[in-house]
């Protein structure tokens, strides 16, 4: 299960880092993407 949610978190990443235009913005979605992984491995 866990791999799993690796896999769509890992997609989702790289889906929101073809969205943003600028480094700034890739370090927000890299920034939100580290939480987010943090969140599930507390689980």
């Amino acid at each position: 299960m866990k791999r799993v949610i690796s896999a769509v978190l890992a997609g989702a990443f790289l889906l929101s880092l073809g969205a943003c235009n600028t480094i700034a913005g890739a370090g927000k979605d890299i920034e939100k993407a580290g939480e987010t992984i943090q969140g599930a491995a507390k689980k």
